[in-house]
C-alpha cells in the first residue's frame, strides 16, 4: 500500500503528538511512564550583558545539556561550574537521576566536563559533521 508522506511545519503535529505521546511512550517503554518535559534557561550577566548561558532539557528522569556557552574572555573563572550546578538543582528538583551532555571527542569541552564530574558513556564515531562524540553523563543520586 502507498501512502503520501507530507513534510509538514512541526508546530502542525501538536494536536497529534499530545493525542498520541502517552500511549506510544507507555508502547515504547512497555510500562506507563508519567512524562515531563520541558527546557530551562540560565544566564550569568555582567551589568546588562549576557556573559554565559545554559539551556537543560528535563525528559522524564534525565537532565540532557543542550548548551552551555561562556563568553570567551569570562572563560575559566568558575561561570560555566556555577551554570552547571545550578541545572543540576533543577535536575534533582524533577528527580532525575543522571544529567548527560554530548561533545566532541577528547576536546577541550570534554576535558571540562570530566574536571566537572562526568564520565564517557560511550563515543559514537562520526557522528556530528564526521567528528567522533563523547556521550557524558553525571550520575546524580
Amino acid at each position: 500500500m502507498a501512502f503520501d508522506v507530507l513534510r509538514v511545519p512541526l508546530e502542525t503535529l501538536d494536536g497529534f503528538y499530545r493525542a498520541h505521546d502517552r500511549e506510544a511512550l507507555r508502547a515504547f517503554y512497555q510500562f506507563p511512564v508519567i512524562w515531563h518535559e520541558a527546557r530551562y534557561g540560565f544566564a550569568v550577566k555582567d551589568r546588562d550583558n549576557v556573559i554565559a548561558a545554559g539551556t537543560l532539557k528535563v525528559a522524564a528522569s534525565l537532565g540532557e545539556i543542550e548548551r552551555l556557552v561562556v563568553a570567551p574572555e569570562e572563560r575559566r573563572r568558575g561561570i560555566g561550574r556555577a551554570i552547571l550546578s545550578e541545572m543540576a538543582d533543577v535536575a534533582n528538583y524533577y528527580n532525575c537521576h543522571k544529567m548527560t551532555v554530548t561533545v566532541p571527542h577528547e576536546r577541550s569541552a570534554q576535558r571540562f566536563f570530566e574536571a566537572c564530574g562526568y564520565g564517557v558513556e560511550a563515543v559514537l564515531p562520526q557522528h556530528t559533521f564526521k567528528l567522533d562524540m563523547a556521550m557524558m553523563r553525571k550520575y546524580l543520586l
